[in-house]
């Protein structure tokens, strides 16, 4: 019989004929004795980390790294967050089978749970940068845990805390902030119409004011005009941030912010209130969505949210700002921790999704490449490196981008606004249907396990679907990142200054020139890679201005010409949003100093590159790549996707998941479906 050399030697020259680097394929087991498969734990080829884990994951989750182990642990030791042991280990996994009712009463006891053990105190009433770092730490944590429990928190504190903090002026933070905190008041967060969502504009509910009793008068005029999907309206919200147009002596004066209560102290819906449940969702059905009509409901003049505008006792309207469309600017300004919020939890999921598929693939093999050879591990077949690695490079490439995001808005000043707008909309749009194309891989990579809800994988597209349209549909959100482009370009060229912000000051240099032959070396080159980012997003655009212009020179408006032109807006806001990645995927980078983790970062900051190269049809579209410069590129990312291989498992390691978290498959698979561990 062979001895264990030689049954290696022999079955790595079988690997060899039919894999891509034969030298990295590890795992090859002694032939069993048995029929049956044993489970192997993943290794890298090592058989330790190929880098510092810890530095990896500090420099990913950017921030308090205590603080998120000690809300993992936190609901890991609570029954409230359903442990489940399967094949000897816990896993803290959500109750998603259970019905929509049931959901929403865990979400809510959940909350009261961590209310209890002291989380969010200081989230509101304490305002500082460590504070609101904190907040959004274990904000993201919780939500990594339970998409509905990350939902009814952020609207709770985000939005509706949120609005009374910034939309509103002493008086409110001092009247409502404390006991919002501490879950007296249950807020919600009344925007979004049957008729109209991204549009807040044209919203329908109306509030006059009435002087003779210094009230404000909300009415929902029409069945369109219904408040729509609210989140904590349908059972729990006692207090709602109404939007609405406001008519002072027969004008509107536009949309503002009113604070109304719909339920009173022992859950009984107001007066000229009603309210109506969403119903069943694909996903999110810890969350108790509802509709809610206004009946000429009054509320005092006090409860207007007046730091941009407000109405004197005599029923005078006065602001500070003329402009309406500065004014409303103004409104929404301060909104935009929605954004920055779904572009933080949507690489979470990511996360998830990643590390319970590459796990899996480390130990589930398949197929026998020659008669009595062991089966392949999955991720030891190219195609399968081919359609995860890309994914963990795009993922950890945005985890930097995300987390400069951050700095700004949490550092963010007046003349931020216009930056954390622009990145927040390109963001939330990218990085959330990233995540919807990362989850669905996922699940594919995983077979017919990929189904099972303990798995996580499956069920989470359902929970995180909906990031594609709330806080702005993504198209609409690519387009107004291109709306603001255009604005800076035009402006600049106007005054015939160089532009300054948003990064886009490589326009003031010459147009990059893109070399003919694109050889490796080339292709994995930072310089080439910015410059044929900056290429393609400064021609997109340039030809956006320039298609403006020519419709506008023929009679028609702005904006009926940039609504024309919204296909090369859209690839302009892809354009933009993907070279803003890259800039942060350098920056992270270069700071590193020289060793294996710098290396393996810029393994993928090339494949992150590479395949955006190849997943963007502009590039070929406008002439920025030839066919034959598109196909080097792609068969240069099998080749780094096979580099990258030794290091899936360190990297997925990196993400500080807790193991229960992820899910049986994660781990010893055969273990956890055993009769035994079923039955236990």
């Amino acid at each position: 019989m062979e001895d264990s050399e030689q049954q290696f030697a022999r079955r790595a020259s079988v690997i060899a004929r039919h894999l891509i680097n034969p030298d990295t394929y590890h795992e090859i087991s002694s032939l069993q004795t048995s029929s049956c498969l044993q489970y192997s734990p993943p290794e890298n080829f090592s058989g330790k980390p190929t880098f510092d884990i810890g530095a990896m994951r500090e420099l990913i989750d950017g921030h308090n790294i205590e603080d998120r182990d000690w809300i993992f642990n936190l609901m890991a030791n609570s029954d409230l967050f359903c442990p489940k042991r399967r094949g000897g280990q816990i896993y803290v996994l959500p109750d998603y089978n259970k019905p929509m009712e049931h959901q929403r009463e865990m979400t809510m006891k959940r909350i009261l749970y961590l209310l209890d053990k002291g989380v969010f105190k200081g989230w509101l009433t304490k305002p500082s940068l460590e504070m609101e770092a904190r907040s959004s730490t274990l904000h993201e944590c919780l939500g990594l845990y339970d998409h509905s429990l990350g939902v009814k928190l952020g609207v709770h504190y985000n939005l509706w805390g949120g609005a009374i903090k910034f939309l509103g002026t002493k008086g409110h933070r001092e009247k409502w902030l404390q006991d919002t905190e501490d879950f007296v008041i249950r807020g919600s967060f009344a925007m979004t119409e049957l008729g109209h969502g991204s549009n807040v504009r044209g919203i329908e509910t109306i509030t006059t004011y009435d002087p003779s009793t210094q009230e404000f008068v909300i009415t929902t005029p029409c069945e369109s005009a219904q408040k729509y999907w609210i989140g904590g309206a349908a059972n729990h919200a006692t207090h709602t941030v109404v939007f609405s147009q406001l008519i002072i002596n027969g004008k509107n004066e536009g949309v503002h912010a009113f604070v109304a209560q719909i339920r009173d102290k022992y859950g009984k819906i107001c007066s000229g209130v009603r309210i109506a449940d969403c119903g069943h969702k694909i996903g999110l059905n810890g969350v108790d969505n509802g509709r809610i009509w206004f009946d000429k409901v009054r509320v005092p003049r006090e409860y207007l949210l007046n730091s941009v505008a407000d109405v004197s006792p005599d029923g005078k309207y006065h602001s500070q700002i003329d402009d309406p469309d500065q004014r409303f600017a103004a409104f929404m300004a301060p909104l935009t921790s929605g954004r920055v919020t779904i572009a933080v939890t949507s690489l979470y999921q990511c996360k998830i999704g990643l590390a319970i598929a590459i796990r899996y693939s480390l130990t589930r093999r398949a197929f026998h490449l020659y008669p009595n050879e062991p089966e392949v591990l999955l991720l030891d077949y190219p195609a399968h490196q081919r359609r995860l690695l890309p994914l963990l490079a795009k993922t950890y490439a945005m985890c930097c981008a995300v987390n400069d995001l951050k700095r700004i808005y949490w550092k963010r000043t007046p003349s931020d606004s216009k930056t954390i707008h622009v990145l927040s909309s390109g963001y939330k749009a990218m990085f959330t249907w990233h995540d919807m194309k990362t989850l669905q891989e996922c699940r594919e990579a995983c077979g017919g396990q990929g189904l099972k809800t303990e798995n996580r994988i499956g069920h989470l597209k359902g929970e995180y679907d909906v990031q594609s349209t709330f806080e702005g549909d993504n198209n609409v959100l690519m387009q107004q990142v291109s709306k603001a482009l255009f604005s800076e370009y035009s402006a600049a060229r106007k005054k015939q200054k160089p532009l300054r912000g948003l990064g886009l000051e490589h326009m003031n240099n010459n147009r990059p020139i893109i070399p003919a032959i694109l050889d490796s070396s080339t292709l994995r080159n930072i310089e080439f890679q910015m410059d044929i980012f900056h290429l393609r997003e400064r021609d997109l655009l340039e030809r956006l201005a320039a298609e403006i212009s020519q419709c506008v020179s023929q009679g028609t408006t702005t904006a009926v010409a940039f609504t024309m032109s919204y296909e090369l807006a859209e690839d302009l806001g892809r354009a933009f949003s993907e070279r803003a990645v890259l800039d942060s995927f350098i920056l992270a980078e270069t700071k590193l100093a020289a060793g294996s983790m710098k290396d393996i970062l810029g393994l993928l900051r090339t494949i992150y590159a590479l395949i955006t190269l190849e997943e963007d049809i502009s590039f070929l579209r406008y002439g920025y790549l030839s066919p034959q410069q598109s196909q080097m590129g792609r068969k240069e990312i099998a080749k780094l996707c096979n580099e990258l291989r030794p290091h899936a498992l360190s990297l997925v390691d990196s993400f500080g998941i807790p193991q229960p978290y992820l899910s049986p498959i994660a781990f010893d698979w055969i273990e956890a479906n055993s009769w035994a561990a079923v039955h236990q």
